[in-house]
């Protein structure tokens, strides 16, 4: 059975990964993208004091806030007390499952090749990040895994963009994962709001004309 989070990460169809080397970046992020008609959000481990920044995301109702590269099952664990609705890893790690089971959360695993994909769902994954998505083979990629597993939600990440994300829509993709170009860390340090949130207003027109 799906997990009850499918449908919303299928509607949104675009989650910002937020990888900033400061929390104060992190949360700039997240507040411009938010004004800008984002609800769901990845917060990675890469980010300092990652867990603190979840907790207080997370006690917005409006918001679905996740962990990213969540590296073990202690670390899932802190971030589910801290409110997390879903762990992400770019690998395979089946230890992930139980705390995610536990707390009613999504697990998505990374896979790049069919045989990655089968440890994934073997692994109790609800979703499998095809990372990296456009070094390993853009959406034509997205496609051939689709083709061999139609009742997967894949979600690539790893340069996916305004540009090129409708693409991986129309391969099959379930939803996406955009980092960099939603989360350009030079901007938010320069301040520049309006080109953040033009990109996340160009991504949301894109996904509901």
């Amino acid at each position: 059975m799906a997990h009850q989070l499918l449908e919303r990460f299928r509607t949104a169809q675009v989650i910002p990964v937020v990888r900033t080397r400061t929390a104060k970046s992190a949360a700039t992020a997240v507040a411009w993208l938010r004004d800008a008609g984002l609800r769901i959000f990845e917060i990675t481990m890469t980010v300092p004091d990652a867990a603190a920044l979840i907790r207080d995301l997370a006690s917005d109702p409006a918001l679905l806030v996740g962990a990213g590269t969540v590296p073990d099952a202690a670390m899932a664990d802190a971030c589910l007390k801290a409110g997390a609705k879903f762990i992400v890893a770019p690998w395979v790690d089946p230890s992930l499952a139980a705390p995610c089971q536990a707390a009613g959360a999504a697990l998505i695993l990374g896979a790049l090749t069919p045989t990655e994909v089968r440890a994934a769902l073997a692994a109790s994954a609800d979703v499998v990040k095809v990372f990296p998505a456009s070094s390993g083979g853009g959406p034509a990629h997205v496609k051939a895994l689709v083709s061999v597993f139609p009742s997967v939600a894949f979600c690539p990440t790893g340069g996916v963009e305004p540009g090129n994300f409708a693409a991986y829509l129309a391969a099959g993709a379930a939803f996406v994962g955009m980092g960099g170009a939603l989360v350009d860390e030079r901007r938010i340090e320069a301040g520049d709001r309006e080109t953040i949130q033009a990109a996340a207003r160009s991504v949301l027109g894109t996904a509901h004309p």
